[in-house]
């Protein structure tokens, strides 16, 4: 999970918890404070509609009456009714059929309990219309302050509770809109605070790539900034280390060279002549150690690389690879009495290096392969999907010293009992193919002898005239 995904959700995570622990308790005091203007604006109602009846009642001006109960009942949506002294209805905002009917039994208490004097509010089941109604009840009275009759309020709890969740519904889509306007903040904020480390990674994967000059976007933050600023003073000082490093070797190789140039020719000029018993022979071995020298020279160069590409990457056919370097050290195989072979060219893989880099890595692992093998054993060079198997018969390598011969200058038993060497060579040949995300591995064979096994990545281009 990137760390933008991680920020919006954090920053979602605080904003939907911050609405919530807000949102919740504001919902239900609103639902509270809804529910409780209804209640005060019935009861209010109810009275403004009682003290007005008193004057019509001792006038039996029925048609006033009507016309208050109708006006009455709009403003908070429910049925009006006016009782006479004896429960009796006389006005009703929803219809005339009522007129005349008694109100004042059981079916209706609050009817009773305003006529006696009493205000009434309460929820309860109406029998009649099968549903929860609220009921406010207020007592008319007249110029002596007796009840003369009642005044009847009725709404539908389901109608309340329609405003109620109108108004939550309203606080809610409030809320959404919030949280949709946060949400899209947090988003540019992630990405703003993001963007700096995502240009910090492609920095560090250029550079793990080889351009030790890539540089980091100084921008964001304080810390972002001083980030970047640190990254980049490491990569420049890397990569002036690393310069100077393969200046000091390729400066300290040329001056080698020189003198190993003069003792060579001296060498050769005393050899030339014709000295005989141990004067020639101490000649020929310094001639000897003079070419391992400077073979060791060029396999120094090869490791100051520092894994970085010399040469351009492209597919290369593997079966094509084993075939040129078997060619290259059948002379050698046969002087020795090998029997060298590849098997599995045909069916071979492409992979994606420099084939300069293969052939230099494979000649590194079949020259230790000729070299190490006793005379007359087979060499066979097996081709696979993504590498190559070089496998001899000899006398291998001991299970304790497989992760040691591939160290620089490490040489196992076998290696030492057979002559002298630089112990560079597989160690090289590892070094050349990692350039390109590939690895050299050993094992030993279950029939005697090492498995030498190089693998490469899989190259996933066409080639011309490769089907």
């Amino acid at each position: 999970m990137s760390t933008r995904t991680l920020l919006l959700l954090a920053f979602s995570y605080l904003l939907v918890l911050s609405l919530a622990a807000f949102g919740v308790p504001l919902g239900f005091s609103l639902a509270h404070r809804v529910d409780g203007e209804i209640r005060a604006q019935a009861r209010s109602q109810a009275d403004v509609v009682a003290v007005s009846a008193g004057a019509l009642l001792r006038r039996s001006d029925r048609a006033q009456l009507r016309r208050l109960v109708v006006a009455a009942g709009t403003p908070v949506r429910g049925r009006v009714v006016i009782v006479d002294a004896r429960g009796r209805v006389i006005a009703d905002s929803a219809t005339e059929r009522t007129l005349g009917d008694m109100y004042a039994n059981a079916t209706r208490p609050e009817v009773g309990a305003a006529l006696a004097g009493r205000r009434v509010q309460e929820r309860r089941q109406s029998r009649t219309l099968g549903q929860e109604l609220l009921v406010t009840a207020a007592p008319i009275r007249d110029a002596r302050g007796r009840p003369s009759g009642a005044v009847r309020v009725t709404q539908s709890v389901s109608a309340v509770s329609r405003a109620v969740r109108r108004n939550v519904l309203g606080l809610s889509a409030v809320g959404a809109a919030v949280l949709l306007l946060g949400l899209g903040a947090a988003t540019l904020l992630a990405r703003r605070l993001s963007m700096p480390l995502r240009d910090l990674e492609h920095a560090a994967g250029r550079v793990a790539g080889g351009d030790l000059q890539a540089q980091a976007p100084v921008r964001g933050a304080r810390e972002h900034r001083a980030l970047a600023v640190a990254f980049n003073t490491m990569t420049a000082r890397v990569e002036r280390t690393l310069r100077g490093q393969r200046d000091f070797v390729a400066d300290a190789s040329h001056q080698l060279r020189t003198p190993l140039t003069g003792v060579r020719l001296r060498l050769e000029e005393a050899q030339a002549g014709r000295l005989d018993g141990p004067a020639a022979h101490h000649l020929a071995a310094a001639t000897g150690e003079l070419d391992r020298l400077s073979h060791t020279i060029d396999e120094l160069l090869v490791l100051s690389g520092g894994g970085e590409r010399d040469a351009p990457g492209a597919g290369v056919v593997l079966g094509q690879a084993a075939t040129a370097a078997a060619a290259r050290w059948e002379a050698a195989a046969a002087q020795r009495g090998h029997e060298l072979r590849v098997t599995g060219a045909d069916d071979a893989g492409i992979v994606w290096c420099a084939r300069v880099d293969l052939d230099r890595a494979l000649d590194g692992v079949l020259e230790n392969a000729v070299r190490y093998t006793p005379a007359g054993g087979h060499i066979e060079v097996v081709v696979h999907a993504a590498g190559i198997d070089v496998l001899d018969d000899g006398d291998g390598i001991a299970p304790d010293e497989l992760s040691q011969v591939m160290d620089r200058f490490r040489r196992g038993r076998t290696g030492r009992a057979v002559g002298p060497g630089t112990g560079l060579g597989l160690t090289i040949s590892r070094e050349l193919l990692r350039r390109w995300d590939g690895d050299v591995t050993l094992s030993v064979r279950p029939s005697g002898g090492l498995c030498v096994r190089l693998t490469l990545p899989r190259f996933t281009g066409a080639l011309p005239g490769v089907p």
